[in-house]
């Protein structure tokens, strides 16, 4: 019996709000029998000589680019950063120059997430930003369709680029439901069609 699906979902999440899609993305995948594997980032030390506890206080187990060699598909969330991704995030990805040389992450499905304060805070310019990298990698991107009802009568986050929220300027605003079902929709497909692409299917 071959081995399920294993989905990295990588974030970064200042205040919690980007973990939440997260969470919700994790429990879309594991809803298709997948293996949803949580994983953060830390802050980018802002003094060259000062160094991060290599465990986390809390939440998920830091992220490491070796993480991606072990994974079928991958999920990456980041906050809003003036419609760009934050810099724990470009961070990461710039050290994954081994991945690249060896097509580690070639032809494996991907997809990406975004929290901003505001409804117009660049939810889909952020996604679009963190594309780009995993664009380089080889893989194949995959947003959300409007198949998917909360797609098409949100009033909230969520974008045909990928899952979004909108936390309110204090970083309060409830998870509202259509942003929630579309997080978990979209773990959903990533993990539906790695699984399609593991068995020969896709």
């Amino acid at each position: 019996m071959s081995q399920p699906v294993s989905v990295l979902i990588v974030f970064y999440s200042k205040y919690g709000t980007t973990r939440d899609v997260a969470h919700a993305i994790a429990e879309g995948v594991e809803s298709t029998g997948a293996n949803a594997v949580l994983r953060q980032l830390p802050d980018v030390a802002t003094v060259i000589d000062e160094l991060k506890p290599a465990i986390p206080s809390e939440g998920e187990l830091y992220a490491s680019p070796d993480d991606l060699n072990h994974c079928d598909a991958l999920a990456l969330g980041s906050p809003g950063r003036f419609g760009n991704m934050a810099a724990p995030v470009k961070y990461f990805l710039e050290q994954t120059n081994t991945q690249w040389m060896n097509g580690t992450l070639a032809g494996k499905p991907a997809c990406c997430f975004t929290a901003t304060g505001t409804l117009h805070g660049g939810h889909e310019a952020t996604i679009l930003s963190m594309m780009l990298p995993l664009f380089h990698q080889g893989m194949v991107l995959m947003g959300l369709p409007y198949s998917i009802d909360e797609l098409t009568h949100t009033q909230h986050g969520g974008t045909p680029y990928g899952a979004g929220r909108v936390t309110g300027m204090g970083h309060d605003q409830p998870f509202h439901s259509d942003e929630r079902k579309l997080a978990v929709a979209q773990g959903k497909r990533l993990a539906e069609f790695a699984q399609q692409l593991k068995r020969g299917e896709a």
